[in-house]
């Protein structure tokens, strides 16, 4: 591992909460797919398959910041738990209706509860935060090393959901996630040591953490990068079974994984100059463009080269934005601040696997390539529109002491 990779995990626990949360964050690139793979594979219907990934998408962005405001109040531990518990008797619940062919409204219940999952991925961010803030390079590498797990998990969890969804029962791939989200979230919250401490009602002044003005572009600007995955997944597997290889969609998707995950190993060793606001701008517009070659694919090894290009952007992106949100959302709310971007994406997710598997079942998995294009053009007009409240000064309403000195250090060091 890199110098600035080590010297992150001198801190002591930092190594076990890290990997708790890598099993916790499996269930996120499995469990959307894995519903699409399992009912197309049991009904055929691509647009039931998609609206039941959208609806859980869209339970997780009305649930997921409300579970972390509730953790930035009563801590991880209290909250996780409990929180974990009833979306796991959902997924259960979704996938006997599944195999039992009940009526869709019943699938349509439970995904609305399998979505209520915390947001794992800024729970250990918020973890990161605790111990390196104050120091800003420490806390990118973190960043930069969470977003590297986070597209591992996006690598190999397809083709772990998809391979045994069609290779084994259907049911298969959302059952292992599901055992995933319980193990990593039950190991995360018995590390006491290095959990945030809790902020109680008193300190959470100013409402909830969306009222930051640089908050909300972040979060809308997701909505349209979120349409962009979502949209790519339900494609690709459509695509690769017009293709007569529909397994292979999720080496595809761990394709698009892959380059990710190399973008961000590689921004996570760089001591960076300039505005992170003008980073950010540059990363979406580069998501945006990487989707116009996916309109010209015509096999699987071409679009597989097509996302793992897409990729590059991915990593550096979502880095850059995590930075932002420490930057703009006051401590007391970081949890729920972080929380908001994955619900932008959440939202889009919804939004793009819905269109994408309307587009499929009407005009064809090459015609659906055209959602995610849409998506991109729309992220980039959104950051562009957006961008002077992300580069300007960050208001100081409602945040404490010691976020205004942590600002003035991210600024001296950009």
């Amino acid at each position: 591992m890199p110098s600035p990779y080590r010297a992150i995990f001198a801190a002591p626990g930092t190594k076990g909460f890290s990997a708790a949360g890598f099993l916790g964050r499996m269930p996120l690139s499995m469990m959307g797919i894995g519903v699409v793979t399992m009912v197309s594979q049991l009904t055929g219907r691509y647009g039931l398959a998609g609206a039941l990934s959208a609806t859980l998408a869209m339970s997780a962005a009305v649930a997921g910041p409300q579970i972390s405001r509730l953790v930035d109040r009563h801590g991880q531990r209290r909250v996780l738990r409990p929180a974990t518990l009833v979306a796991l008797a959902a997924v259960v619940g979704l996938l006997i209706c599944a195999q039992q062919r009940l009526p869709d409204w019943s699938l349509f219940v439970f995904a609305a509860g399998a979505g209520c999952v915390p947001s794992v991925g800024s729970m250990i961010r918020a973890r990161w935060a605790e111990i390196y803030r104050g120091s800003p390079q420490q806390l990118h590498t973190a960043y930069s090393w969470e977003s590297i797990v986070d597209e591992v998990c996006f690598i190999f969890g397809p083709i772990i959901s998809i391979g045994l969804s069609t290779a084994w029962f259907p049911e298969a791939g959302p059952l292992l996630a599901a055992g995933f989200l319980l193990a990593g979230v039950c190991w995360l919250t018995a590390q006491r040591a290095t959990e945030p401490v809790p902020h109680p009602r008193e300190q959470h002044t100013g409402g909830t953490a969306l009222r930051a003005r640089g908050l909300q572009v972040l979060v809308v600007t997701f909505v349209a990068t979120g349409a962009i995955f979502g949209a790519v997944d339900v494609v690709t597997v459509a695509f690769a079974e017009e293709q007569g290889h529909k397994a292979a969609a999720s080496l595809v998707l761990a394709v698009y994984a892959l380059g990710s995950c190399l973008a961000g190993a590689v921004f996570g060793l760089l001591r960076l100059k300039g505005k992170a606001s003008a980073r950010w701008l540059v990363g979406v517009c580069a998501m945006a463009v990487s989707m116009i070659p996916l309109q010209l694919a015509g096999n699987l090894p071409f679009l597989a080269v097509a996302l793992f290009v897409a990729g590059l952007a991915i990593a550096p992106t979502m880095v850059t934005t995590m930075a932002l949100v420490e930057q703009h959302v006051p401590r007391t709310k970081l949890t729920e601040g972080m929380t908001w971007t994955s619900t932008g994406l959440a939202v889009g997710v919804a939004l793009g696997s819905s269109a994408a598997g309307w587009m499929v079942d009407a005009s064809g998995a090459e015609a659906g390539y055209a959602v995610p294009a849409v998506a991109g053009a729309l992220a980039a007009a959104v950051a562009f529109l957006g961008y002077r409240r992300l580069s300007g000064p960050v208001p100081t309403e409602g945040r404490g002491e010691d976020d205004r000195h942590r600002t003035d250090d991210d600024e001296r060091v950009a």
